[in-house]
């Protein structure tokens, strides 16, 4: 599979990879499978979640879980913070239990598992194939891209940002194809036969990954600070401590006839935004800090609270927008008939055709000196996302008397969308690498993540309190927060940056 993207050149006598190490092939096809399986199940989460309840789309395949559509968005919302939340032990285990290589390889048969159990009808081969999903994905997410630098030499190889390019669009390729084949199948034929489209894609992936092996560095199957015999032990005994806690208190809400649903959500999305915050209090009162440690991570959480407030809006393009693709929107453009699960390839076609124009951009007015920083990029960002969303309260008011609306205003709104990740995405990246403290520098890029986690519990936090997320009251008063916090951060850009110190 790897062998037809790579070429012979003359400089190495071997193959490379468009000119990189040959193992980028290898991680490039495992990373492209993983994002099919998982972005070809996200597109029918919800849909699935909804399906033959009052919230479903008339004339939609039965065979789902019946759920309301704010009971559908609180358990999307969940599983998509999980994901990003896992990362942070995803990467505990490569650097202290397993190493890059082998975490990833078990990461792919877990993820395979859970989506072979979300092929089994029932609600709890349901639960256990989304925990399983969540748990593969974030030990995978943490792993590859430390496996991809690995591949050169030092951070002043000039391939470097090439290779976490080329790697960037294996992501969305595979995003950008799996609602076309898992969605089309999943939503129009089977919902289950979908979920095991996504299982085969994950198998794909691992079997590139095993027999690609060979061409990956050998840090990557190097444990970095391995756990010494005493940590090993009181890790263990704090998770089996923890189980053990768990069972009783669940056996018991069983037992006494109390347990919900609510029992098991509640828990989990408040610790999705209890955990991002202790995390980030614990780093910024670490007495080691020096003191420009100490402010840069002070500016450094204006930057998480507006990433956090950014994908809360971003990561209903999975739910609200969703459903409203599916009940409310035209399937239809000029004759050709099209499953709502579509829509989800939208973000990834506009990512591969925007990047390159925004890359340009910005190096055009750097040499102008006319570049907006990283403050003003962030602000553009947040006022883009909630623009989105008063767009998204025009065709849902022409919607209100059971008129389909154009799938040009859904089109509309993520790409505009698309264009916000585009001004606060890949630069959140790069300045959490530039301000974070030496003693956590492998860290932040959990913490980073962990601002998704923080958006997507608020999101399912709102949703399990009864908020109606599918109401333009709702969707005014977000894209009004988003605007309002994007204005704010650009008012107090001078304070951030004085914080930041000679971090630009």
């Amino acid at each position: 599979m790897a062998s037809s993207l790579t070429k012979e050149t003359a400089e190495t006598g071997g193959k490379t990879f468009f000119g990189h190490p040959r193992g980028l092939a290898t991680l490039f096809m495992t990373e492209m499978w993983e994002r099919f399986s998982y972005y070809g199940m996200r597109a029918l989460l919800v849909l699935y979640l909804v399906s033959g309840g009052a919230d479903a789309a008339t004339g939609s395949q039965g065979g789902g879980l019946a759920m309301t559509a704010a009971t559908a968005t609180a358990i999307y919302s969940v599983y998509v913070s999980m994901v990003y939340l896992m990362a942070m032990p995803g990467g505990w285990f490569g650097d202290r239990v397993w190493g890059a290589r082998k975490t990833v390889t078990i990461a792919g048969f877990v993820i395979m598992a859970g989506h072979l159990a979300l092929a089994v009808p029932g609600q709890a081969s349901f639960f256990v194939g989304l925990a399983l999903v969540a748990a593969g994905s974030g030990l995978l997410k943490a792993n590859i891209s430390t496996m991809v630098g690995h591949l050169y030499d030092g951070p002043e190889d000039p391939r470097r940002d090439g290779g976490f390019t080329l790697f960037y669009i294996g992501i969305n390729l595979g995003a950008f194809v799996a609602p076309f084949v898992i969605g089309t199948v999943g939503e129009k034929q089977n919902w289950h036969l979908g979920f095991a489209l996504a299982a085969l894609g994950m198998g794909l992936g691992l079997a590139q990954f095993l027999i690609g092996t060979k061409n990956l560095s050998p840090k990557s199957n190097v444990v970095p600070n391995p756990l010494t015999a005493e940590e090993r032990k009181a890790v263990i005994t704090k998770v089996v401590l923890v189980v053990v806690a768990a069972a009783v208190f669940y056996g018991a809400v069983i037992a006494l006839g109390m347990y919900t649903l609510n029992w098991a959500l509640v828990p989990i999305t408040l610790a999705g935004l209890i955990i991002p915050v202790a995390v980030l209090a614990r780093i910024k009162r670490d007495k080691d800090l020096s003191g420009t440690e100490q402010s840069r991570m002070t500016a450094y959480i204006w930057f998480f609270i507006a990433a956090a407030a950014f994908w809360m809006i971003y990561d209903q393009g999975g739910s609200t927008l969703s459903l409203f693709a599916d009940s409310k929107t035209a399937d239809t453009v000029f004759g050709f008939g099209f499953p709502a699960t579509w829509y989800q390839s939208l973000n990834p076609l506009f990512v591969m055709a925007l990047a390159p124009v925004f890359a340009w951009l910005w190096l055009w007015l750097a040499r102008k000196n006319q570049e907006p920083n990283t403050i003003v990029k962030f602000a553009m960002g947040l006022v883009l996302v909630g623009a989105s969303f008063f767009v998204f309260i025009v065709p849902m008011n022409m919607a209100g008397d059971g008129t389909k609306v154009s799938p040009m205003w859904l089109v509309s709104i993520y790409m505009i969308q698309t264009i916000g990740e585009l001004c606060l995405s890949p630069v959140g990246l790069s300045v959490t690498t530039k301000m974070a403290p030496q003693k956590y520098a492998s860290q932040m890029m959990g913490v980073w993540f962990l601002a998704v986690t923080a958006g997507d519990c608020t999101t399912g936090l709102l949703s399990l309190a009864g908020v109606d997320l599918n109401g333009t009251g709702v969707i005014g008063l977000e894209a009004t927060a988003a605007v309002l916090a994007g204005v704010a951060v650009f008012m107090y850009r001078k304070k951030v940056q004085s914080l930041m110190g000679n971090v630009h």
